[in-house]
């Protein structure tokens, strides 16, 4: 091997190389393009590996057993004879909401608790925490609550100004408070699980009367014991669930358990996933901008070293040592950058997080930097490689040997390896592909609309338009190819800002605005048929007024035109969820003011009729005319679907998917629903739980406090990723516009040695940014509207009226963007002496 080809002279040139751009700042987009993109990725990678750590370590603890059979109806015995076969440890518990009081000598206040029932033996796996006070630290307890006794939550005792020991009333019965809960293991993350617990005897339950046939029960029934024995029992409940005649029920383990507080945490990851990707992704935009500004700065150097003799692949391999220190360098710094920030997601998501998460492992680490080194590899390096097949003739005429396309199979396996390194950070094939597919279907668009604007850009611009507009004009036109590619970069870095302030601002408002303010803020069921008419006169007296009556009864979807009905046959997973459980249900002889009949005829009192909501009969593959039969209490009741109603969710009023438009059906076990808007007297709400104990009075306001503090805190940890997006947006803007700082140079040099003025240019200058800008941000805002329309109407499904100044103000803020951006990127550029340019331009 000659001199020349020797890899060691090939690296003390990289190195030179790479000291001297690193000086220049020649590198310097490159490093913060890769750095944003890693730090943005590994911080979200650490954390949902320890999150993953931490599920897997308390697993059977966040289970309560090793298996669990979790229904909505008492657990089957034949599911509990075989736990005793198999020499398993079992225990049941049952958990629903319901409203506990204090006593009337305590002030009567009254507030929706989470019910729990236990017997001797809970929890098979983990251990309760208890304190003898709320101030008191918690000790671990292989006991229940003693007859007669509850252990609650602390916030309870603040809540009804109660004390240790004393009385808290629930339903019929009262108890005495004996413990405070500081650790329940299986509580989960759900719905209920943010009102205070309440933990009572299973043998104090029946006394409290609150058991009723409408009531909102989960069975749950956990087994423990011998690993062999434990995945004996899961195989053969999991085949006994997936029996037609076994309804409403599903069988819970490590491998095939999903928790609430796993279900909650990996929304919030995946929301974070998205906005990584999009970091990542105009990361890459960035790169690319950047590689080839680097590759047309060094065009005259490559061709200097070909003419001293060096080979084109000593040049190659200087280079692509060059660009893998820089990636190296890059990622070093995204991953020690993203190891910090992903503490600010555990502190922000901190109320979300109920144990110690343990060390990350290496593995984010590991991926950040391949994920660097793709970025390189794939958008950095086939640009720069072209230097190498740049001619020594180069040095002597200036017009010969621009940067070449590159290799289209070098560019293709790059590009190939970072897309695959995405869907693997994504998590998620389906999220994966439509961020990846997205972005470039994005940047496609962009390119043919800008292509498409600049072919009428000469007809828009007369000749008589002033003179600067004129010549800023016929300079965007006269290098048609780059202005494609500025406007389309330009357009996806403000896609991610406009699609950022909409997501943050209109749709989360007009989320807000979809619940109105005299919507109910209560909703009260279990409500007795003997105690209709008092409770009715009790809201009369009040002032209380047009509020929602509803009768209602559980039952089960059973048959379809005379069909059974099968999970197997349902392929989507919200279908199988429905027709796996019991319907609340309800008749009214008049159809609900608040529903519009989208299909068919609502007709009073017709016998043997249904109306179904059109959203759930287009999932179950419903039509008009379809024959239901439903399992009511262990009778069946068959009717034709005779209408579907579009029902208003955001309402916060009384819905029902499923209503037979009857004025009486004596024959079903039932009770009521009341939703109203309550008076402004806490007082009453106290009375009303006083006087009807086994009601549950669910005040809405409250829990979509409760519901919403979650939220918040899922937003402020995507909020805070965002300004990576921010971040690598501005990357992408300031590297469109300093990609084409030479040319430009050359062209201003030329208007001036034929005497163009110094304030003309910057006009033209100006003009020419400001149009870039002004188009890009049209552009970006059309495309941003269009994907906000499709997040409201299909994801958050509530109405929204795109904002008609969004298109004005993004080309607003696209131009002032991208006159921000050319000022600083070209800020030099009208100061340079004529002379030097154009003998930099010839030589």
């Amino acid at each position: 091997m000659s001199e020349a080809l020797r890899p060691a002279s090939a690296a003390r040139l990289a190195a030179r190389a790479l000291w001297r751009d690193l000086r220049a700042g020649e590198l310097r987009l490159l490093l913060v393009a890769v750095t944003l993109a890693v730090a943005a990725l590994t911080s979200v990678g650490f954390f949902a590996d320890r999150l993953q750590g931490a599920l897997a370590r308390d697993a059977l603890q966040l289970l309560g057993g090793d298996v669990v059979i979790a229904s909505d109806n008492p657990t089957p015995q034949p599911f509990i004879e075989q736990a005793r076969t198999l020499g398993l440890r079992h225990a049941s518990t049952l958990n629903f909401p319901t409203m506990a009081r204090a006593s009337d000598a305590r002030g009567g206040a009254s507030r929706l608790v989470a019910l729990k029932s236990v017997e001797p033996g809970y929890p098979l796996r983990g251990r309760v925490q208890v304190a003898s006070g709320p101030a008191a630290p918690g000790q671990a307890t292989d006991d229940i609550p003693a007859p007669g006794q509850v252990w609650v939550d602390a916030p309870l005792l603040a809540a009804l100004g109660l004390s240790m020991g004393d009385a808290l009333l629930l339903g019929d019965a009262q108890f005495a408070i004996a413990r405070v809960i500081t650790l329940e293991p299986d509580r989960g993350a759900g719905f209920m699980a943010f009102a205070p617990r309440v933990m009572l005897n299973a043998q104090d339950l029946p006394t409290t009367g609150l058991v009723q046939p409408a009531s909102r029960i989960t069975w749950r029934f956990a087994v423990a014991g011998e690993a062999r024995a434990a995945q004996r029992y899961a195989d053969w409940a999991t085949a006994q669930a997936a029996r037609p005649e076994v309804r409403g029920l599903r069988v819970e383990s490590i491998d095939s358990g999903q928790p609430e507080m796993r279900q909650t945490l990996e929304r919030a990851q995946k929301f974070l996933n998205l906005v990584a990707l999009l970091s990542a992704l105009l990361s890459a935009v960035a790169v690319a901008l950047a590689a080839r500004s680097f590759a047309q700065r060094h065009l005259d150097s490559a061709a200097l070293l070909r003419v001293l003799g060096a080979p084109q692949r000593r040049i190659a391999w200087a280079y692509a040592l060059e660009f893998l220190s820089v990636g190296l360098l890059a990622s070093v710094a995204g991953v020690l950058l993203g190891h910090a920030i992903h503490h600010v997601f555990v502190l922000l998501l901190a109320d979300l997080l109920t144990a110690d998460l343990p060390a990350a492992t290496l593995w984010p680490a590991a991926l950040g930097l391949g994920v660097g080194a793709a970025l390189l590899l794939a958008f950095g390096l086939p640009p720069v490689l072209q230097l190498a097949r740049v001619p020594p003739l180069r040095v002597l005429r200036r017009d010969l040997a621009g940067p070449r396309p590159a290799s289209l199979l070098v560019l293709g396996v790059g590009v190939l390896g970072f897309a695959a390194l995405l869907l693997l950070v994504a998590g998620d094939a389906r999220l994966g592909l439509i961020a990846v597919g997205g972005f470039a279907g994005a940047a496609l668009l962009f390119a043919l609309l800008a292509w498409a604007v600049l072919r009428l850009l000469p007809r828009l611009v007369p000749d008589a338009a002033p003179r600067w507009l004129v010549l800023a004009t016929r300079q965007i036109g006269a290098r048609p190819a780059q202005a494609v590619a500025q406007i389309a970069s330009l357009s996806v870095g403000l896609l991610a800002l406009v699609l950022l302030v909409l997501l943050r601002t209109d749709l989360i408002a007009s989320w807000q605005r979809a619940t109105p303010a005299h919507a109910p803020n209560r909703f009260v069921i279990n409500i007795l048929p003997e105690q209709a008419q008092d409770f009715r006169a009790r809201l009369a007296a009040a002032g209380v007024q047009d509020y929602d009556w509803y009768p209602m009864f559980r039952g089960r979807l059973v048959a379809i035109n005379g069909r059974e009905v099968r999970l197997q046959d349902y392929a989507d997973e919200r279908a199988r969820r429905l027709v796996d459980r019991e319907f609340n249900l309800s008749h009214a002889a008049a159809a609900p003011a608040h529903n519009r009949i989208a299909a068919g005829q609502w007709q009073a009192d017709e016998p043997g009729a249904v109306s179904v909501e059109d959203g759930i009969a287009k999932t179950l593959g419903l039509k008009l005319g379809d024959l239901l039969r439903f399992d009511i209490a262990g009778v069946a009741s068959q009717a034709r679907i005779t209408s579907l109603r579009r029902v208003d969710w955001g309402s916060m009023r009384a819905n029902f998917f499923v209503l037979y438009p009857l004025a009486e059906m004596p024959d079903v076990p039932l009770t009521y629903l009341a939703a109203y808007r309550a008076p402004d007297d806490p007082a009453f709400d106290n009375a009303l739980v006083h006087d009807f104990p086994n009601i549950t009075n669910v005040d809405m306001g409250a829990t979509l406090a409760q519901v919403q503090g979650v939220l918040t805190q899922v937003v402020r940890a995507v909020e805070f990723l965002f300004l990576f997006t921010l971040a690598a947006g501005l990357v992408v803007l300031f590297a469109a516009v300093a990609g084409t700082r030479e040319e430009r140079a050359r062209e201003l040099a030329i208007m001036r040695a034929l005497g163009a003025s110094a304030r003309l240019l910057r006009q033209v200058q100006r003009a020419e940014l400001a149009g870039i800008g002004l188009l890009a941000g049209l552009l970006a805002s059309g495309v941003a509207l269009a994907v906000g329309w499709l997040l409201a109407r299909y994801v958050f499904e509530f109405a929204w009226t795109a904002p008609w100044w969004v298109p004005l103000a993004g080309a607003l803020a696209g131009a002032l963007l991208a006159l921000a951006a050319g000022w600083w990127a070209l800020r030099e550029v009208l100061r340079r002496p004529v002379m030097q340019t154009l003998r930099a331009a010839s030589a």
